[in-house]
């Protein structure tokens, strides 16, 4: 069985948690406080969890999923195990926000994408740019009973189901691209392919896919957008 490592147990890693393991596979989760607090979630996910300390749950993971937050330039955090992530696919579902990250010249330059810089934290592991456009939360105004379910679970659909959506992959590493791919269907949803890392902007807050994420796009639709998006 594969084995996941959420870093991170807040909406998104919890989220996540719960989506994966419906879909076979096994979680070890981590925070920044430690594997204590989780015990509740971790009871809640049920026997293909269990919670670790940040460096053990990268340890004990196939691949890892970041989940939290963190400053794509500077020290890293210490939830961050750089070195247990060493030659690991890692997923990264965060984006570049001004109000959180500050100014990044590079990125506001065109010169660099924020998950370039990402990478470049990580230089010993696989990065991916995954879920950075499906929300971990309720839809906004809910409308219907089901809109009050997270997204990443509300949008999922079968193989070959008329009305499946996909998500973006961008990476430098052909095998992360590949092993996301798998991850997105298993969960239910296509991919697309929008690599490498250089080319990820198309996909930032903004753009014209970014519009269409709440109740997201299918395989064709967004790969329509991502060639309709033009630097700021």
């Amino acid at each position: 069985m594969t084995t996941i490592g959420i870093l991170g147990a807040g909406q998104a890693g919890s989220t996540l948690a719960r989506a994966a393991i419906g879909a076979g596979y096994d979680v070890v989760i981590a925070n920044s406080r430690g594997p204590r607090t989780l015990r509740g979630l971790v009871s809640e996910l049920g026997s293909r969890a269990r919670a670790a300390w940040a460096a053990d749950a990268a340890t004990a993971a196939d691949f890892a999923f970041i989940a939290f937050p963190y400053a794509p330039t500077g020290t890293l955090p210490v939830e961050l195990p750089v070195d247990e992530l060493a030659g690991k696919i890692v997923l990264d579902n965060n984006n570049y926000m001004v109000w959180r990250d500050g100014n990044l010249p590079e990125v506001d330059s065109g010169r660099r994408t924020v998950h370039e810089l990402r990478q470049e934290q990580l230089p010993a592991s696989k990065v991916a740019k995954a879920f950075t456009h499906v929300q971990f939360h309720a839809r906004s105004p809910i409308r219907v009973p089901s809109d009050a379910l997270p997204a990443l679970v509300r949008l999922a659909r079968p193989a070959g189901a008329p009305d499946r959506k996909a998500l973006v992959v961008s990476s430098d590493h052909p095998e992360a691209v590949a092993l996301v791919t798998r991850f997105y269907d298993d969960l239910g949803f296509d991919a697309v392919d929008n690599s490498p890392l250089s080319e990820s902007w198309r996909s930032a807050p903004g753009t014209p896919m970014w519009r269409q994420a709440v109740d997201g796009q299918s395989r064709a639709e967004l790969v329509r957008d991502l060639r309709r998006a033009q630097r700021p």
